[in-house]
């Protein structure tokens, strides 16, 4: 058993002594410190596009592509429901107007003259009647008689003129409330077009001729036809240093191996409490020969740049701040920019100085 051992521990012993410690001397160059994001592109004033009401589709009047205007007609519904019910708003209309039923106020006008003759008759009579009684002709019992009666036909003239006012009343309220009711049915009879809100381009079409459309599910989607706003996602940790005018680096998977600058245009204050990030909108200052929207990126975020410093491989430098000197010391260095690689070392170091990688 020794035997078998032997030669796999020489091997191993051989290993660790051509094993070396790798070492590295600082080097002077460019380094840029920058902030990673990633996102989609969007068209600018891209959005959802839906319907007012529930109907299944009739017609589709654009395809994917077309450039539309503000107010064009992207689909129809079917509306056979709606125009029925708009028919019978615009008979409860007719029905209820002031014109239809003048026949009604006329023969309470009608009452009106009749209890007011009535009324007038009789004041004449007690006038008469208290006349007589002055002079001591007629009975007490007869001059009650008539003010009796004509106290009865004042009454009766005066709830014939309030019937007639609550007659206009009602007929008016009616009027007016059909008349909304075929305004908000024909307001909803034309929600059964579905319009562009703005200029802009078909980018896709979600629903098909014969598809159920309802109003919590988009119908298109719908932007500018050429200008486009990159929409990036920054994590709270790094967006304290993200600003306006910084300059952005940023590929595609559509264009793979092609770099594309952008700049920062806007910072959204509020972060998104799922996913912990920012959003922050940028725009293209070489943008590529072709965009569409919702292709996603992934993007750096120059924070800093420096053209001439001295750097050491992010590696090569200890958690504690400090690097490990040829002669094993330890020394503490104090750091600036970072990259993915490398780190600026602003005193601890000079160029001549060997440091080790720490195993």
């Amino acid at each position: 058993m020794v035997k078998s051992f032997a030669p796999f521990l020489a091997a191993l012993l051989l290993f660790a002594c051509n094993k070396k410690t790798e070492k590295i001397n600082p080097t002077e160059e460019k380094i840029t410190e920058s902030v990673y994001a990633s996102g989609v592109i969007k068209s600018n004033n891209q959005y959802q596009v839906f319907s007012t009401v529930n109907g299944l589709v009739k017609e589709v009047l654009v395809t994917e592509g077309d450039v539309v205007k503000k107010g064009d007609a992207i689909m129809r519904l079917s509306d056979v429901t709606a125009r029925l019910n708009n028919e019978n708003a615009q008979i409860a209309a007719d029905y209820s107007s002031v014109a239809a039923n003048a026949d009604r106020l006329n023969a309470l006008r009608i009452d009106i003259d009749i209890a007011k003759t009535k009324m007038d008759n009789d004041a004449s009579l007690v006038e008469r009647q208290r006349s007589l009684w002055t002079q001591g002709i007629g009975t007490r019992n007869e001059l009650d008689q008539r003010e009796l009666t004509y106290k009865n036909s004042v009454n009766a003239y005066n709830a014939a003129k309030s019937r007639y006012a609550d007659l206009q009343k009602q007929i008016n309220f009616q009027a007016k409330q059909s008349q909304k009711n075929l305004q908000i049915s024909n307001s909803t009879t034309g929600d059964y077009v579905i319009k562009s809100e703005a200029n802009g381009k078909v980018y896709s079409l979600l629903k098909e001729k014969g598809e159920m459309v309802t109003t919590q599910n988009p119908v298109a989607l719908v932007g500018d036809a050429t200008g486009f706003t990159i929409e990036l996602q920054v994590d709270e940790y790094d967006i304290t240093r993200v600003l306006p005018g910084q300059k952005i680096l940023l590929g595609m998977d559509s264009y793979k191996g092609q770099v594309f600058e952008a700049e920062v245009k806007k910072i959204n204050p509020v972060m998104n409490a799922q996913s912990k990030s920012f959003l922050v909108e940028a725009v293209f200052l070489t943008p590529p020969p072709a965009l569409y929207p919702n292709l996603t990126t992934e993007a750096n975020i120059v924070i800093a740049v420096k053209d001439k410093v001295l750097t050491i491989p992010r590696s090569y430098l200890m958690d504690d701040g400090t690097v490990l000197l040829e002669n094993k010391e330890k020394r503490k260095v104090v750091t600036g920019l970072k990259d993915y690689q490398k780190v600026e070392i602003i005193s601890g170091l000079t160029k001549n100085d060997v440091i080790l990688k720490p195993e």
